[in-house]
């Protein structure tokens, strides 16, 4: 079933990633067709991983600074979440892999696919894959805190796993992902 025609894109911005306003018809579930316009950002797809100590019962979480949020009345602009990033030239699995190095300093060789998930489909075009793994003291290679070429200054947090399910309810935590991957590993003890 043809739904959407007449696609016409305007570039408004390609720095960091890509703007663009679309103006299409898209076909009503009367059969009509109405022409509308959205605005759609598209900064590439991305990776998350939930790192679990089950020794330990802890989990790797980062905090680093997010100007938007800062922009939207978060006090200092910081954000507690998982290891995450951007895809690129790479599949996800190596990817996640890549990220978990960049930012925590651990170095994890096996990792989980648990799902996909759009995070803002009114707007934006990423696509995250979920993943979880394992990790332990013997797997810290380096220091962690980012790509010094990407401007990333990133605190790693080893967090006792209740405690970062306290975060979530008390509202230290608000980043997305993160809140669906505890309550993932949440619902998985529970089962």
């Amino acid at each position: 079933m043809n739904f959407i025609r007449n696609i016409q894109t305007q570039i408004l911005a390609s720095s960091w990633a890509v703007l663009k306003k679309l103006t299409y018809e898209y076909q009503k579930d009367d059969g009509t067709w109405e022409q509308q316009t959205r605005e759609a950002y598209d900064r590439g797809n991305g990776v998350t991983i939930l790192l679990c100590n089950p020794h330990k019962d802890t989990v790797l979480l980062t905090r680093q600074f997010r100007i938007p949020t800062y922009l939207n009345g978060n006090p200092d602009g910081h954000l507690i979440e998982t290891p995450a990033g951007k895809l690129e030239d790479e599949n996800p699995e190596d990817c996640i892999k890549r990220e978990v190095l960049e930012e925590t300093g651990y170095k994890v060789d096996k990792v989980t696919k648990i799902f996909e998930a759009y995070m803002s489909p009114g707007s934006v075009t990423e696509l995250i894959h979920f993943y979880t793994g394992e990790y332990n003291d013997e797997m810290k290679v380096t220091a962690g805190g980012g790509n010094i070429d990407e401007q990333e200054n990133i605190q790693v947090m080893e967090t006792p796993y209740k405690e970062a399910l306290q975060m979530v309810r008390e509202g230290k935590i608000k980043d997305a992902k993160t809140m669906m991957l505890l309550q993932y590993a949440q619902n998985m003890r529970s089962a």
